[in-house]
């Protein structure tokens, strides 16, 4: 799943596990401040309708507790491939198991007319499910691209994860006229003052 979305004042390309990760959103102007929007109502009906899923918002306390360890585990795995690290065979069991804890069962119906059906359900529903089709989303990066095009900001400030659609794998910034921007005028006053 891509979607286009902007939050540094740019675009970019977003993916549902990127989109998650990013909820942990710190000014990328250097101010310092941050928030956690995985505690905002607000944010979680809106991720629910953006992405099409459907669970109880507010989400309780102990889904709230889940997503926000979620989140950490991915953000750690991002950081370690973007770092030049490897997928071990612990992070392939993590993510498997996560995927596990919402996937599809198959199941054997019987309708009233004396017919068989096989039909995939999910195991979980609301917010399990959620967690579940994000960690998938990130297992799907994997694949694509071997995590070679997970990228973290290079703006300390700004840190957002988000996936390099560039050809080359070179970019940097989560924008360039934003971030990149802001990072070329610091490094020009950086130069000025020395």
């Amino acid at each position: 799943m891509i979607l286009v979305v902007t939050d540094c004042g740019g675009t970019l390309l977003n993916t549902l596990w990127t989109d998650f990760v990013n909820s942990e959103w710190h000014d990328w102007r250097g101010s310092g401040r941050s928030e956690d929007r995985l505690l905002k109502p607000e944010w979680q009906n809106e991720f629910l309708m953006r992405w099409q899923f459907t669970a109880s918002v507010p989400a309780s306390a102990e889904d709230i507790e889940e997503m926000q360890i979620l989140r950490r585990e991915l953000r750690s795995f991002a950081e370690h491939l973007t770092s030049g690290g490897q997928m071990t065979t612990d992070l392939v069991d993590t993510i498997n198991r996560k995927m596990m804890e919402g996937g599809p069962v198959t199941r054997l119906l019987k309708q009233q007319d004396e017919h068989f059906s096989i039909v995939l359900e999910p195991v979980a529903n609301g917010w399990k499910k959620v967690l579940a089709e994000v960690v998938a989303d990130f297992a799907q990066a994997l694949v694509n691209s071997g995590g070679s095009r997970i990228r973290i900001c290079d703006n300390i400030d700004c840190r957002w994860v988000f996936y390099d659609d560039t050809r080359n794998r070179s970019k940097r910034f989560c924008d360039d006229k934003m971030c990149g921007n802001l990072m070329k005028v610091r490094r020009f006053r950086e130069r000025k003052k020395k």
